[in-house]
Parts: C-alpha cells; structure tokens; sequence
C-alpha cells in the first residue's frame, strides 16, 4: 500500500484485538512502526510477529507508572512517538438502578483513567516535535442510552477530554492534535461479548442493527481507515475534532 504513515511511530493501547488490532496492521502497512500496548502480552506478542514493524509492550492502562514507562521504552528505542491511539476500553450494559458502584468505577477508570493518562503522556513525550492523539469514544458519547449509564459517562467524558487536551495544545503551540472518534456498533469481540449476554444473541443484534440506517455494523477495518487519516501528515490542520462513523445513526 501507500507510505501514508512513512517513519511515523505509533502507540495502539488494546492493540492486540478489535479495533486498536485493525489500527496496528493498517498502520504498517501505511509503512508505520506500530506499538501495541495491551494488558494482554501474549497476544500482544503472537500480533507482533506478524511483521517487523510491530513491536509488542505491557501495559495497563489504569497505570500511570506503566504508562511512564511505556513512553520512555518506546522514546529510547525509536527516538519519538508521533501518534497515540488511545483504543483500549470496557463495555457495560447495566441501567442506572443495576449498576454497582464498583462497576461504574471500573468502566470510568478504563474508559476515562486510561485516555487521560494516555494523553498527559503523550504530550509529555510529543510537545518537543509534534504529534496526533486519537482518543476512541463512541456514539455512546454523544446520544444516551437507557441501559449504558457508565458507559455513556465514560465515552462523553472521552468527547470532552480530547477538546480540552486539543485546546490546551494549541495554546502552547506544542504542535499537538487532539482528535476523537465515535464509532456506532463495531464487528469485534467486544460486540460479539455484549451479544453474548442476551438470552437471544442473534435477536438482539437484529434490534442494535435495526437503528443503523445503513442496517450492518461498522468493520473494524473502516475505523481503522480513519485512524490512518488522523495519524497522517494530511490532518495537520484537525484538532479538537468528533469524527463520527456510525452508519447514520446520530443523523436521524
């Protein structure tokens, strides 16, 4: 393919499935270095001896330390980290009187802990040369659902977090953009997982699809593809931006 993404270095938190998984393969093939950044090593690893440009590295993404330490590894080694994708995240279905405390807290500590973390780092690492930030939200962070409450929370805290960091960066000319993206119902194993806690999968999923007016799931691949826009040198003047993919759901 093209070398959209030539020389670039690029960290995919959850990048060893779904999504960030999508990001990590379409980024080398742009001619990037991806990094994935994922709780799960092993699987990490298996992913990254698909090629040479992948390169595989811990990380829980609740933990500022790991976080720290992440960003200096990947610095020491390639000199510069040119773009972060904040991709790693947790879904719960759970309306307001289901939900425990200790579930809404561990959805706001993945989903909201993790993205800003992610991104003081980034910018700690970034703010010398420049750099893209990509924080995935959802259209959960832009419409409500009756039975997502903490996910909701979470994903429209990712809208604003994203502006914040974006504005922040431009007043400090650090040459950093911050932009998020709010997919609507992706085919990945986290859909598959939601589905799973239906009594009947395959009717839930016809009733989630029937509200997508273009009536099919998003490809992780397609995410993937505007991942590839947002790291490139071709949205240098986008920043504090919600791209939405989301088959024209939030347009009815």
């Amino acid at each position: 393919m093209s070398a959209r993404l030539a020389g670039k270095v690029a960290i995919v938190t959850g990048g060893a499935s779904g999504i960030g998984l999508a990001a990590v393969r379409r980024f080398v093939e742009h001619g990037a270095t991806a990094i994935i950044a994922d709780i799960d090593i092993a699987r990490a690893t298996a992913v990254a001896s698909e090629s040479e440009g992948i390169v595989a590295l811990p990380l829980d993404v609740v933990d500022d330390a790991q976080w720290a330490t992440l960003f200096d590894d990947v610095v020491a080694r390639f000199g510069k980290v040119d773009a972060l994708i904040n991709s790693c995240g947790i879904f719960s279905m759970k309306d307001i009187e289901a939900i425990s405390l200790e579930e809404w807290s561990r959805t706001m500590s993945v989903n909201v802990d993790g993205v800003f973390l992610g991104c003081r780092h980034a910018v700690r690492a970034m703010k010398a040369h420049g750099g893209s930030i990509v924080n995935l939200s959802s259209v959960s962070g832009l419409i409500g659902g009756r039975n997502t409450v903490a996910y909701n929370a979470s994903k429209g805290a990712v809208r604003l977090l994203t502006k914040s960091v974006a504005l922040h960066c431009a007043h400090k000319q650090y040459g950093i953009r911050c932009n998020s993206v709010h997919p609507t119902f992706v085919e990945t194993p986290m859909f598959d997982a939601a589905l799973a806690t239906s009594r009947d999968p395959e009717r839930m999923r016809a009733a989630l699809l029937s509200v997508v007016p273009l009536g099919r799931p998003a490809q992780a691949v397609e995410v993937a593809d505007m991942l590839v826009y947002l790291i490139s040198d071709e949205s240098q003047f986008v920043t504090g931006a919600e791209f939405v993919i989301d088959g024209g759901m939030t347009a009815a």
